[in-house]
This record gives C-alpha cells, sequence and structure tokens, in this order.
C-alpha cells in the first residue's frame, strides 16, 4: 500500500496582515505613480502603501 499524499492547508489570504481591495484612480494619478514607482525601483504597490503609510501619520481632521 503506497503512502498517503498529504497536502498542507495554505493560509488564507490576509493572514499576512495585508488587505487585497481595488480602488479607482484617475489616470494621471497612475501615470504618477508609475514614473515615481520606476525612479525609485519600488513597486507600485509599494510606493503606495509608502504614500499611504505617510499620509495617515501626517493629516489633520478638522
Amino acid at each position: 500500500m503506497a503512502d498517503k499524499l498529504i497536502i498542507n492547508k495554505r493560509e488564507l489570504r490576509g493572514d499576512d496582515g495585508y488587505k487585497v481591495f481595488s480602488v479607482r484612480l484617475k489616470d494621471d494619478t497612475v501615470q504618477c505613480l508609475d514614473i515615481l514607482s520606476n525612479q525609485s525601483n519600488r513597486s507600485r504597490n509599494e510606493l503606495i502603501n509608502t504614500l499611504l503609510e505617510y499620509a495617515i501619520g501626517n493629516c489633520e481632521i478638522k
């Protein structure tokens, strides 16, 4: 009798502390992000996260 094939469960999305969702952006904004992404050698996703973290930490609600 052959040994059983063991398949481990995958971690569910979001278990790494990230959530995936869609956002609508203007074409001009995407173009600016792509330029910054190319200039910084960072992915668009990484750049968006960096910019959002900065904005959240430096905004004021009046």
